[in-house]
């Protein structure tokens, strides 16, 4: 069971863990007349660590059961019940009242149901998951191979109920610089005014803040990096409420070093070494098995010389950036896609050549566009605060992709402290904060352009002794040809396009998944099929090019 507190950058020390074991039944969509099973939520029914592990059909309808006591608290205070996820249509009852309803997974969502509770309890939870493609689906197929997963339906996020003042803070924003950082500090009221405590090395310091944004210069700042991933602590005070959360000093942007356009972190030159996550696990499916799962995986990639995982169509969990903040590993973040994905037109054309997108053959589902753009915007607003996170993927490889410049114009508004991928591998338009490449059957030759290049895809190399039930993009048998295999990728492609202007590369990938071997370790992440020696090595050397 996972019993990490799901929300680390607003914490409270009301903190009610529903996780754990639920009544569980599928029907056709009807209520069930008994629960005839029970489920380890959060785990999704697919996953083993659920107890479950069925697929979930189109027209069936998941439905959850837990009974609670009634959470202790005083009657000017609310209590709060959150879902960290659920995929795809969600309608929650407690004692038989409607809480409230969902659409879309990925993303958090609560209800206050304070009004709703006995003394005993009985919250019911319908989830229906007919991998809608109107909503965003990521890797999930109903038919998975390749580099498409077995999809994961209802609960797949912690389940908590939390109590709160009823005067209290909704969320925080936080903005920061090289020697200061922006508190905005969001309440269900009028703002009351606040009091900011921020922990640093010479000492506490206490602001009282008379207006919802702050803005504090910080003493003797420490920077964050991968390399020292300094947190400063601060908890806000308003009113009753008390919540805990910290920040990093760190900037990234983009600029022109001796006439080569760069990603900079802390206005110097820096080189995103990192690796494809896809964020998924054997026992867990969509979850690691335990809360020290993440960071047994950020330490394994930090052991090889990586500095950056792209977090692949996939939102994790917040405890993942938390891990990332703590132990200095950078994200560059997707956006969940939907809309239609065409195996011709989205993969087999642009990897002939053809990386032009007509608009006529863009997304054209209105529906589908809407619920993008909305989708992306809740998920800036969510992981906003994550000191970890560099860059945002907008658009990979064409997928449901549509009006890629103006989604970049109204998503890079929300965000300016980070850069913006809007099209990652192919079909670019005008406008980016980089120039992102997918390459695998070809060399990369790096060509000076305008923009920060980023080859935001590249390599895949698979070693196993049965390449005809595996997929990756080259193959070899023998653990010696495949690390010198990539070595001399590195040495021979990556290194000497970093003087031409490649600001990072990331390397396909962290962890095979199912049936797609061509992760550095297994699935099982019982084995690391490449050498950490000769791969830090080749970290040194990319860290003495950028230089």
């Amino acid at each position: 069971m996972l019993n990490a507190y799901p929300r680390p950058q607003l914490r409270r020390d009301s903190f009610i863990n529903l996780n754990g074991a639920w009544d569980f039944a599928v029907t056709g969509g009807e209520p069930p007349a008994l629960f005839s099973e029970q489920i380890n939520v959060p785990y999704p029914p697919e996953a083993p660590l659920s107890g479950v592990e069925r697929r979930i059909g189109p027209d069936e309808a998941m439905w959850y059961r837990k009974r609670f006591p009634m959470p202790s608290h005083r009657p000017d205070e609310r209590v709060i019940l959150h879902f960290s996820a659920v995929d795809q249509i969600t309608e929650v009852l407690v004692n038989g009242a409607l809480a409230g309803r969902h659409a879309g997974g990925y993303l958090p969502f609560s209800f206050d149901i304070t009004g709703l509770l006995r003394e005993e309890n009985e919250l019911i939870v319908n989830a229906v998951d007919t991998l809608d493609h109107t909503y965003p689906w990521g890797k999930q197929k109903m038919k998975p191979g390749g580099m498409w997963y077995t999809p994961f339906s209802g609960i797949f996020g912690t389940v908590w109920m939390e109590v709160v003042p009823d005067t209290h803070l909704t969320g925080l924003r936080i903005e920061p610089a090289l020697d200061a950082v922006t508190i905005t500090v969001e309440t269900n009221v009028p703002f009351p005014g606040a009091v900011l405590t921020i922990e640093t090395p010479g000492g506490p310091l206490s602001i009282e803040m008379r207006s919802p944004q702050l803005t504090v210069p910080i003493p003797d700042p420490v920077l964050w990096s991968p390399q020292k991933p300094h947190l400063y602590p601060f908890t806000v005070q308003c009113c009753n409420d008390l919540v805990r959360s910290y920040f990093a000093l760190r900037t990234v942007t983009e600029g022109v070093i001796n006439g080569i356009p760069r990603l900079l972190l802390n206005g110097k030159p820096y080189f995103f070494h990192g690796l494809l996550d896809q964020g998924y696990h054997p026992e867990g499916l969509c979850l690691p098995p335990d809360d020290q799962g993440y960071e047994r995986d950020i330490l394994a990639a930090k052991a090889q010389g990586f500095n950056t995982l792209r977090k692949h169509i996939k939102i994790e969990p917040l405890p993942f950036y938390e891990a990332c903040d703590r132990l200095g590993m950078l994200v560059i973040q997707d956006f969940v896609n939907n809309g239609s994905y065409r195996f011709f037109h989205d993969t087999v054309l642009p990897t002939i050549g053809f990386k032009h997108l007509p608009d006529r053959f863009a997304n054209r589902d209105q529906k589908a566009r809407a619920v993008f753009l909305d989708t992306a915007q809740k998920t800036i607003s969510h992981l906003m605060n994550a000191p970890c996170i560099a860059g945002w993927t907008i658009f990979n490889e064409g997928w449901g992709q549509f009006s890629a410049d103006s989604i970049y114009r109204a998503l890079k508004a929300l965000d300016r402290t980070r850069f913006f991928d809007a099209t990652s591998g192919w079909f670019s338009q005008k406008e980016s904060d980089v120039k992102s490449e997918h390459v695998y059957f070809r060399a990369f030759k790096a060509k000076r352009v305008e923009k920060p290049l980023l080859l935001s895809e590249f390599g895949g190399y698979v070693l196993t002794d049965d390449k005809k039930q595996k997929y990756g993009y080259r193959f070899f048998t023998e653990r010696d040809a495949y690390q010198k295999a990539i070595e001399k990728l590195y040495r021979e492609e990556i290194l000497p396009a970093i003087p031409k202007g490649l600001c990072g590369a990331i390397y396909t990938q962290l962890t095979d998944v199912e049936n797609e071997e061509n992760g550095i370790m297994t699935y099982d992440r019982s084995s690391v099929k490449t050498d950490a020696e000769a791969m830090r090595s080749i970290a040194e050397a990319i860290e003495n090019a950028i230089k």
